[in-house]
């Protein structure tokens, strides 16, 4: 089932990133802040009998100079055991739903790796193609996040 994801879903979204992003990268607390309090972001996850096989975070953009959002795909994972069948497309294509029917829309744009050519062709089947923008970023020191002493 592919739904919206809930507080609820917190423990099991910080296993997924951890396979996903590696550990340390947030924490639970984090977390739960974000799924109740973040409304720039929307979270879909596959739920497969009573775990999460996999998510979609979707950025909500928006900027003075377009009057519409540009919601931006940040990150898509599905555990490996339940790839190759459809579950990153369906999350995808639900997110594009929801986000149509809640927001005005004029663009979606999805970023992943550049040598990752097997999401690259999934991405590539639900309609997104190379637009030639340079994806540029900087790393900076960790600053310690107030939410870890929660």
């Amino acid at each position: 089932m592919i739904r919206i994801a809930t507080v609820d879903d917190a423990s099991q979204l910080e296993l997924l990133n951890n396979e996903f992003n590696g550990q340390g990268n947030t924490s639970i607390n984090c977390i739960r802040d974000s799924l109740l309090n973040n409304k720039q972001e929307v979270i879909i996850v596959s739920q497969e009998k009573d775990s999460l096989a996999g998510f979609v975070c979707v950025q909500l953009k928006k900027s003075f100079c377009y009057d519409d959002f540009m919601p931006e795909f940040t990150e898509v994972y599905v555990r490996p055991e339940y790839r190759k069948q459809g579950i990153a497309s369906a999350m995808i294509s639900y997110a594009e739903m929801y986000c149509n029917e809640h927001y005005a829309v004029h663009k979606y744009e999805l970023l992943t790796g550049k040598e990752n050519t097997t999401a690259q062709s999934v991405y590539n089947k639900l309609g997104y193609e190379d637009d030639n923008e340079l994806h540029l970023s900087k790393r900076v020191e960790r600053r310690r996040n107030f939410l870890e002493d929660a």
